[in-house]
């Protein structure tokens, strides 16, 4: 299901408002399963109160809005730790970071890849591998891009201390 542009603007409008970005909006799941969902974020990221007030403000507008004719939940989030790259702009911010790029279907050469992202220059995702190896993807066949966090290197920083 997708939502209409007039409502998307709407809420990048409340979101924006907020000093704020609206980075997807979508609905998943169905009947009383439904979810509409808010990913948002910050220049500093995003807190549970701001994503509140997010939830709060544009519940408002969607029970004046209706855009959904049965029920469903409303979920306002941050993109998370291992956050979807939404825009051109996310691989140039995130260059330097270890991503998984996952390929269309139709995109026959490569299904995924993964390692430092050099960024995006010309159509192409440019990634460095472990081997140290220059992979080049191509921008439009490109299904969806993730951070990945080294979770080992995470938990072996905090050590637990009785």
């Amino acid at each position: 299901m997708k939502v209409e542009p007039s409502l998307r603007e709407q809420l990048l409008s409340l979101v924006e408002g907020e000093g704020l970005q609206l980075l997807d909006v979508e609905v998943v799941g169905s009947g009383p399963k439904t979810v509409l969902r808010l990913v948002i974020d910050g220049p500093a990221g995003v807190n549970l109160d701001q994503c509140a007030f997010v939830s709060r403000q544009a519940s408002a507008l969607l029970d004046v809005e209706d855009p959904i004719a049965h029920h469903y939940t409303l979920e306002v989030s941050s993109p998370g730790l291992e956050r979807k790259l939404y825009s051109e702009g996310d691989y140039h911010r995130f260059a330097g970071s270890n991503v998984k790029v996952r390929m269309r279907p139709e995109y026959r050469e490569v299904r995924s890849a993964s390692g430092q992202l050099l960024g995006l220059e010309n159509g192409l995702v440019r990634l460095l591998d472990q081997s140290g190896e220059t992979i080049e993807l191509p921008f439009d066949h490109v299904f969806e891009t993730r951070l990945q966090v080294d979770w080992k290197a995470l938990t072996s920083k905090r050590k637990y201390r009785p």
